[in-house]
């Protein structure tokens, strides 16, 4: 147990953090698995729709410190492939 006044806002601070990383990662997953389904339907249109928010979502994750900049390129990269290889 903290002793410390320090020690326990840290503890405060970093369980609030906690819970907001794991919803916004729990989200960019969410859309990274719709679009990932628009592309095995081969729904095109979808795809092209949901692709834009996807990105948005990694680049608002990469920014907030949840998943590293290399990780969100990464993301991107592959997401932007799946819909550009759809016939």
């Amino acid at each position: 147990m903290a002793h410390s006044n320090q020690a326990r806002k840290r503890i405060r601070t970093s369980d609030k953090q906690r819970i907001m990383n794991k919803s916004r990662m729990s989200r960019l997953k969410t859309e990274v698995k719709k679009l990932m389904t628009a592309v095995e339907s081969g729904d095109k249109g979808k795809a092209s729709e949901i692709l834009p928010l996807v990105c948005k979502c990694i680049d608002k994750a990469s920014k907030q410190n949840i998943i590293h900049k290399h990780n969100a390129s990464r993301r991107k990269s592959q997401a932007m492939s799946a819909v550009q290889s759809m016939k």
